[in-house]
């Protein structure tokens, strides 16, 4: 079993780092929205609520933090707006624990009767999708897990060439067989040369055109289902990839795919670039789909598991 070792003084370092944007856009916004106030009344929670949603968190998260926190300030009758920053961090986390949408920081790589973990990663260009492969692949070998790659985006040259380059920084194997070929047949040997190869996980990359394309969705089937062929239950997890730098893009994003495909995981990168980090709240409440990785720096090590108190945390910090 691989564990990921997680939350060093220097993993939390990095998130406070990579938080900073959204921090800062954050708490200048909140500041600005009290200004000559001395207590939670209806005014500062409407000036709350513009807040949340510039932010990125999302209207329908957003709501649901302002009613908890007016059911609050009714019971309380009185609330200081000293206290809205803690009142404010402990609904955020309250709702996320909620929707249990978060792992606990062990994450196992389980076995499947003698076969590899299969990871499937999906989304659209552009957004990180090859990096968090690399980064991933880079945690697992240094957690003792074999890693073998699959490059399935046989559309652009490029993507297989950025997954070669990967595969060899991190020291780890790769099945390929160049631009143009059947995904689906890389897919399989894929698996196939996992299965020989007695690995512990096979990460396998795919097409990230457009995600309102139907023919991507059917091609994303046809690979699950040669997958489940050589590996029974494969792939155990649809990794969808996402920029948080892209706000509530990134949502609108999560559902289409959601809707097209059965994704069971989510990894949202990019956050060190952006003040839109909030879109992480909304997106693990509102998608009651894991929030599992999220990018906040360009090391290997700065893809980090979303751990809901340490990123609130870190966010209020």
């Amino acid at each position: 079993m691989a564990l990921f070792n997680f939350f060093s003084k220097e993993k939390k370092e990095t998130l406070d780092k990579g938080l900073e944007k959204t921090k800062e856009s954050f708490f200048n916004k909140l500041a600005r929205s009290v200004v000559g106030k001395s207590k939670v009344d209806d005014e500062v929670l409407d000036n709350l609520e513009e807040v949340l949603i510039t932010s990125d968190v999302g209207v329908e998260t957003t709501l649901k933090i302002i009613e908890k926190i007016e059911e609050r300030v009714s019971r309380d009758k009185f609330m200081g707006i000293e206290e809205l920053n803690t009142i404010l961090k402990e609904e955020i986390i309250s709702l996320l624990e909620e929707n249990n949408t978060s792992r606990e920081v062990n994450f196992e790589i389980p076995k499947h009767e003698g076969h590899p973990h299969v990871i499937m990663v999906v989304g659209v260009n552009g957004v990180g999708k090859t990096t968090t492969i690399g980064k991933l692949a880079h945690q697992f070998k240094q957690q003792g897990s074999k890693v073998i790659l699959g490059a399935s985006d046989t559309f652009r040259a490029a993507a297989v060439d950025q997954l070669i380059i990967w595969s060899e920084r991190v020291g780890v194997s790769i099945v390929q067989q160049g631009m143009g070929a059947d995904p689906a047949s890389v897919a399989f040997d894929t698996l196939e040369s996992a299965k020989a190869q007695n690995a512990d996980v096979v990460i396998v990359d795919t097409a990230g055109r457009l995600h309102n394309k139907v023919n991507l969705m059917n091609e994303l089937g046809k690979i699950k289902r040669v997958m489940d062929k050589v590996v029974p239950g494969a792939p155990h997890e649809v990794l969808l990839v996402l920029d948080g730098s892209t706000g509530q893009n990134a949502y609108e994003q999560a559902k289409q795919f959601a809707a097209a495909t059965d994704i069971n995981a989510l990894a949202i990168t990019k956050l060190d670039g952006t003040a839109k980090g909030g879109v992480v709240i909304g997106i693990s409440d509102q998608m009651k789909i894991p929030v599992k990785y999220i990018g906040v720096g360009e090391a290997m090590e700065d893809l980090q598991p979303f751990i809901r108190n340490e990123f609130v945390d870190s966010l209020f910090s």
